[in-house]
């Protein structure tokens, strides 16, 4: 790794040959324009241009993936698209340890120019100084199951349902119901934040009262996760007034208050940041545009997301279980030798999710969510918990969930309900 560069792998498509498309995404994220200007000395570009480092050639195609390129002057008879992997490396003294910086870099105009017609973000190899100035989750997997007092299985959670429309009073049931059910985690759903017909501060009252009752009576804590996403100055308010009423976790969405957003919380944030990647779809659901998961996780993680969506392995969602699971293992791979986080499966989840997930991601250390495969459980919500950590449970054994549910009636019923 170097110290003083950056270096960005991109999967690109063009009507040029790799190597030109190469040169001229270079030029355009440092010192190049489309001709040469006044100033662009050789010892200027020498300090400060980007570098080719390397260019290998893919496939080639006769229809582009992308509106808008246009072929080189001249150029007769059928188009090829040429497709490519290029990794370029940029100075860090052009950019400095600044995440917002480091995107206009790395990505900034590189979409729109007329000479790509397709281009994806695939990985980042970032110097130690980012690391020096944006310090990470401070709780990821091993903080987080320290304050839930949960090992050797992942965390079983929830979404509140339904998503949205419940006065605080409402939601209070829920959340006695789930509490008592010996349920790990809650979040309240990305579209409910502070909304008025139920302000946050109502909302958080009634959930804490209700958790901290069942904490007194069972000695279980759930961890609930409030959304606080908001305009920067909200956004602290909000955080207060989760941690004032006792709250241990803030959610947060994170490419709605953007990556600085998210550092900002980090500065002063003393409960796990649970990080929710809505839109995440128009970033990456074409393959030819936006950025892989690769990427957008290591600044994520950077800028101090505890727990990271992934989506879920036979999800109600596009992505396929393939790079779900690479997902999960991007989170859970150190980085800088050092930190992770802990990846968050959820969207179509039930008992029966648990035997595929582990024997695919050989781990335990995600948090499992399942809003309809809980809260809709045929026996209820607490029986909706256990299936979910029998699912778990046969699949770690190494038994199929089948044969274990001739044993384990919550999970019978899972399985009657949910694998039709």
């Amino acid at each position: 790794m170097s110290k003083e560069r950056v270096f960005a792998t991109y999967h690109i498509e063009t009507p040029y040959d790799l190597e030109f498309a190469a040169k001229v995404m270079a030029g355009e994220q440092s010192t190049g324009t489309f001709i040469a200007v006044p100033g662009e000395t050789e010892e200027l570009k020498d300090q400060h241009a980007a570098k080719v480092v390397s260019v290998e050639e893919l496939e080639q195609v006769s229809t582009p993936s992308l509106p808008g390129s246009k072929p080189p002057k001249g150029e007769v008879g059928p188009i090829k698209y040429r497709r490519g992997k290029v990794v370029l490396s940029f100075p860090l003294h052009n950019i400095g340890p600044s995440i917002p910086n480091l995107l206009s870099t790395v990505v900034g105009n590189l979409y729109e120019l007329r000479e790509i017609s397709g281009l994806r973000l695939m990985d980042l190899e970032l110097p130690i100084a980012f690391l020096e100035k944006y310090k990470g989750p401070k709780f990821g997997i091993e903080g987080t199951r320290k304050l839930v007092n949960v090992y050797n299985r992942p965390l079983i959670g929830t979404i509140v349902k339904p998503s949205i429309g419940l006065t605080p009073e409402d939601l209070r049931k829920v959340v006695r119901d789930l509490a008592f059910a010996g349920i790990d985690f809650i979040k309240d759903d990305e579209l409910n934040a502070n909304p008025p017909y139920a302000p946050l501060k109502e909302r958080v009252k009634a959930v804490m009262e209700e958790i901290d009752r069942v904490a007194d009576k069972t000695g279980k804590k759930a961890m609930y996760a409030f959304n606080i996403t908001d305009d920067i100055d909200q956004l602290e308010r909000n955080y207060e007034t989760v941690v004032n009423a006792g709250g241990n976790c803030v959610m947060v969405s994170i490419n709605s208050i953007g990556l600085a957003g998210v550092a900002h919380l980090r500065k002063f944030s003393e409960v796990p940041i649970h990080g929710h990647r809505n839109q995440w779809g128009a970033m990456t659901r074409d393959p030819y545009l936006g950025m892989e998961f690769t990427a957008y996780q290591k600044m994520c993680r950077l800028v101090g997301v505890d727990h990271l969506h992934c989506n879920g392995i036979n999800s109600k969602f596009y992505e396929s279980n393939e790079s779900v699971i690479k997902s999960v293992k991007d989170c859970i791979t150190p980085m800088f030798d050092g930190y992770t986080a802990m990846p968050v499966l959820s969207s179509g989840q039930w008992a029966g999710t648990a035997e595929v997930s582990y024997k695919s991601m050989d781990t335990v250390d995600v948090m499992h969510l399942a809003g309809g495969g809980i809260i809709g459980h045929p026996g209820g919500t607490e029986a909706g918990v256990k299936s979910m950590i029998q699912g778990w449970e046969a699949a770690i054994s190494g038994i199929s969930i089948e044969e274990y549910a001739k044993t384990h009636v919550e999970l019978k019923q899972a399985i009657d309900k949910f694998s039709k």
